[in-house]
């Protein structure tokens, strides 16, 4: 269709990767207008984690909308609203021992950032936030002021250093070397050139960043430290979030509580916008109307929302799934990465959120795209798009999974042994799937 190249912006860049125009949507697949299908290991970059137009939510979804419900409702009082915080707070908060307040932000991820960084500032009295190499955290000024990634930074058109301070993330100067000593040093040294910090900006798992993974016993350091010297620690739970890493918030199994939480992506279960700051209570400061939005109430949302937690959350019988389908997971790319990494090939993250690191941007680049003319979407992350990276849809079934990492591990063959095109016959994917709609 010329109608993209005409008038659409040139910052699309999904559209680059996968060139096709997609009509519709199930599970873990999504199919072009020619009806051509393609195992989805994207998932709106995380925000699909219960596959596409999942049909419990549907349901309840159009019900909803045939009986005229509300769909935008500012921040007032609606009964979807008050029952999907019902639902959290009995099927997520109170089984975690967590006691949070619920903001609603406007939907996106970057906007629940810019709210948690106003609020720890706003809180502490203090203005400088600590925030973390290969971070990112989304691209308005405020999250983007604390977002590592430069091509992303370069973009702002102007300076980003004041008020934030980076310090090394878990791993980042090697093996043996824990970076939250260096922290607690810096907060320690009143001559050390960093300012007392509001917050601490965190992602258990560095999405974009290249699908780092800080281990436990540094989230729980890292914690201390935040404590030791009264700042406020802040987990980034947009990406990782949601069951992503095995268990609804990806720090509960370090054993933290986070004093603020950010949250978006795939809170809403169906990829509507939506997004969240839960904060303790007594950090809970706001005056009415100091971080507004005329889109902070995405009531279609909180209907689908509502729904997620209680189909998939109301037990744990979900979250072991999601841990035995990353054991799976990181069996089969291990096996690949000995296979064809010559040492150079290395395993990043945790859960069902892993990553392939190849080191060259240019081969990890060439290997999806391979992927993806075999019917697989997956994309890249890392500060030169150098990782593989695994977002597939949670309900995904073991089938279609295995055919996910078939199709990888054929690409990965392919692109190592420098085979340009695929065999003229039928590609892997045309011998293993049924194209056609």
């Amino acid at each position: 269709m010329k109608i993209f190249d005409e008038i659409e912006s040139e910052v699309q860049s999904y559209a680059r990767s996968f060139p096709r125009v997609f009509h519709r949507a199930q599970g873990a697949y999504l199919f072009d207008q020619e009806g051509n299908k393609y195992l989805d290991f994207l998932a709106g970059a995380g925000t699909l984690n219960y596959g596409h137009n999942n049909p419990i939510f549907k349901e309840k979804l159009v019900e909803y909308i045939l009986e005229d419900g509300i769909t935008h409702g500012l921040d007032m009082h609606t009964k979807a609203k008050g029952e999907f915080l019902e639902v959290f707070k009995k099927h997520i908060l109170e089984p975690r021992g967590l006691e949070y307040m619920v903001q609603f932000t406007g939907p996106t991820g970057t906007n629940a950032v810019e709210a948690a960084l106003k609020l720890a500032r706003n809180v502490t009295g203090r203005e400088n936030i600590i925030s973390f190499t290969n971070g990112f955290h989304g691209c308005s000024l405020g999250a983007l002021s604390v977002t590592g990634n430069s091509h992303h930074r370069g973009a702002a058109g102007t300076s980003l250093g004041a008020g934030v301070s980076t310090v090394p993330f878990d791993g980042y100067l090697g093996d043996g070397i824990e970076t939250t000593e260096y922290l607690d040093k810096v907060l320690s040294d009143s001559s050390s050139g960093v300012d007392t910090p509001a917050a601490v900006i965190v992602e258990t798992v560095q999405g974009e960043g290249g699908i780092n993974a800080a281990s436990f016993g540094w989230l729980q350091n890292l914690e201390a430290v935040c404590k030791k010297h009264g700042v406020l620690l802040i987990v980034d739970d947009i990406q990782a979030g949601c069951g992503r890493t095995g268990t609804f918030f990806s720090f509960e199994d370090a054993g933290i509580k986070p004093d603020i939480v950010t949250m978006s992506k795939s809170l809403s279960g169906y990829g509507l916008p939506f997004a969240v700051v839960l904060m303790r209570p007594e950090l809970d400061e706001w005056k009415p109307g100091e971080h507004n939005g005329t889109f902070r109430g995405n009531n279609l949302a909180f209907v689908t929302a509502k729904v997620a937690i209680e189909t998939y959350w109301k037990d744990d019988a979900f979250e072991k799934e999601i841990k035995r389908k990353g054991e799976y997971i990181h069996e089969r790319t291990q096996a690949i990465v000995n296979e064809f990494g010559e040492g150079n090939f290395t395993l990043q993250g945790r859960g069902m959120m892993r990553g392939i690191n190849c080191v060259s941007g240019e081969l990890a680049g060439k290997i999806t795209k391979k992927c993806f003319q075999n019917g697989l979407m997956i994309e890249t992350s890392g500060a030169d798009d150098q990782v593989v990276k695994f977002l597939c849809p949670l309900i995904i079934s073991d089938e279609d999974l295995k055919q996910g990492i078939d199709i990888l591990e054929r690409a990965i063959r392919d692109v190592c042994a420098k085979e340009d095109d695929m065999p003229e016959a039928k590609s892997y994917f045309d011998e293993n799937y049924d194209i056609a709609v």
